[in-house]
């Protein structure tokens, strides 16, 4: 089986190689941008998932046993959907809001067989507690320089753990790929990773 990611994401690779080490790596260059959002963040991320998934089936020629994972993660709170900072400000700006507030996470799944063009779709939800942060607190996160390249301005594997209160849900859907939610999916196509 050739297996793809599409996706450069250092977390993702590192939590698909928990299930199988046998996959590629091929970074997706789909705009995101061009995917407005309607209300709907269930169907958002897997829309954007499905865009990077196809933007990677698009250079491949062999099609036979070929499967590409696309993925795609959010943070919503109060109906907002929290994509990566832009700078640090942001970033401050988007914790101070988290702080103290429940608020959830979201990643689409998408499976592209390219022999059949079947596309399977899926999300998965995680409901995450931040406990209240100081000013001081989210200074020092930011300083790390690991906010700015993450959903929601952080990343629960690192610093930022100890932000966390309470967590309801996949973890692993919170650093960026829910392992069981793709392992299911893959079963459901009768393939076993």
């Amino acid at each position: 089986m050739n297996l793809i990611l599409a996706s450069s994401s250092e977390r993702r690779i590192e939590l698909l190689k928990r299930i199988t080490l046998d996959f590629n790596v091929i970074p997706s260059n789909f705009d995101e941008k061009g995917v407005k959002f309607k209300g709907d963040v269930a169907e958002y991320v897997m829309t954007l998932a499905e865009g990077k998934a196809k933007d990677v089936a698009s250079t491949i020629a062999e099609k036979e046993n070929t499967f590409i994972i696309g993925c795609d993660t959010v943070v919503a709170f109060r109906n907002l959907v929290l994509g990566k900072p832009k700078d640090e400000d942001d970033a401050f700006g988007i914790l101070k809001q988290l702080s103290g507030n429940i608020h959830n996470v979201y990643t689409g799944v998408v499976i592209l067989d390219l022999k059949s063009a079947t596309v399977k779709r899926d999300y998965v939800c995680t409901e995450v507690k931040f406990s209240n942060l100081t000013d001081k607190m989210i200074e020092k996160y930011i300083c790390s320089g690991e906010c700015l390249d993450k959903a929601g301005a952080y990343g629960i594997q690192g610093n930022a753990a100890v932000f966390v209160e309470a967590i309801n849900g996949c973890f692993y859907n919170v650093v960026g790929l829910p392992l069981n939610k793709l392992n299911k999916m893959f079963g459901e196509m009768g393939i076993n990773l």
